[in-house]
């Protein structure tokens, strides 16, 4: 996907990043779209509407921060709720002996066989999250966002750091896509477009699975293509977190070897990167990173995109909502292969 123009988008970021944030913040800001814009991100100008204004101003007020709980609160009331009308559910399918390896399936009641899938694997530090937590509306808008699209949704759950370190993600991963292909005729999916997509720790989940080809099966990835949404993906240089610790250790040559960028630049699967502009910096550093890195390899630049005044949950929770900045490009995506 071409880039966009970036001068346009630039005044763009400056006028949204002027508005979104405490004067005490906009040398941090600045300096964080700088890095995307400069390593090829684009923001969707003619998406910039699409936040309704009373959202985009709670968003901004909550600042550079990752908030679950305050976030889920500013988008529930905009999502559908249970029983959802046209969509076949299938709560914790098996994937494996632990008791995290479940998936939920979402297929369209109506449409022909041949669906793609998306995969959506969600975040948590590599220590929390849940694929669905009771009563909550996430992860579910985007297994509904999938099916409305006459798509197959699958939603992951997988075991978690310290009790499962490295490499239990990509086994699970691995393991989550071979149930999918195995059961593509019964839900009239076709096994061979099937799209794995991740946030947060989610997507360096992703990231490391497609990397190492060690934990693919025999076809390969089994994937047609992966979407990286505000991941980590080269954990030699910063702070590590208490989430990286416990899954990749603390050892630079291991750190090294389980980052994912080296991979990714040599992988021939189709990427997609997206993130948010109020994503905290370490994290936005990452999406500019493996997007620089992309750009200047064999691999060439990938569909990439910066969410305005978006933050870091946000992106993901406006999914199946009039907010269609992040699904617009995911559809794309998935039509095109690019």
């Amino acid at each position: 996907m071409p880039d966009r123009n970036i001068s346009d988008d630039k005044a763009a970021a400056s006028k949204i990043a002027g508005a979104a944030e405490a004067p005490s913040q906009n040398i941090v800001t600045r300096v964080a779209i700088a890095a995307l814009l400069g390593a090829g991100l684009t923001f969707p100008t003619m998406a910039l509407a699409q936040m309704p204004p009373d959202i985009a101003e709670k968003i901004a007020a909550m600042g550079r921060v990752v908030d679950p709980e305050g976030t889920a609160k500013i988008y529930t009331p905009l999502q559908e709720k249970e029983p959802y009308t046209g969509v076949k559910v299938m709560r914790d399918v098996k994937y494996g002996g632990d008791p995290r390896n479940v998936v939920d399936i979402f297929v369209p009641e109506t449409g022909a066989a041949g669906r793609p899938v998306l995969m959506f694997v969600h975040g948590g530090g590599m220590i929390r999250g849940n694929k669905h937590p009771p009563g909550s509306a996430f992860y579910d808008n985007i297994m509904l966002f999938a099916a409305r699209h006459g798509m197959v949704g699958v939603n992951v759950e997988y075991r978690l750091a310290p009790q499962h370190p490295w490499p239990a993600g990509n086994e699970d991963l691995a393991a989550a896509i071979r149930l999918v292909a195995g059961k593509a005729a019964d839900l009239g999916a076709d096994p061979n477009r099937i799209y794995l997509m991740g946030h947060s720790a989610g997507a360096t989940h992703v990231g490391s699975y497609v990397s190492h080809p060690e934990f693919h099966g025999p076809n390969g990835s089994g994937l047609a293509g992966a979407i990286l949404s505000s991941g980590g993906y080269d954990f030699t240089a910063g702070d590590q977190s208490e989430g990286r610790i416990a899954y990749f250790g603390n050892d630079p040559a291991l750190l090294s070897q389980r980052s994912s960028v080296a991979g990714l630049i040599k992988t021939r699967l189709p990427l997609m990167i997206s993130s948010a502009e109020l994503d905290p910096p370490p994290i936005a550093s990452q999406s500019a990173l493996l997007k620089d890195a992309l750009c200047k390899s064999e691999h060439g630049c990938v569909r990439s995109i910066v969410l305005p005044k978006h933050s870091h949950m946000s992106e993901s929770y406006a999914i199946n909502t009039a907010d269609t900045q992040l699904s617009d490009q995911i559809l794309e995506f998935i039509k095109t292969g690019k």
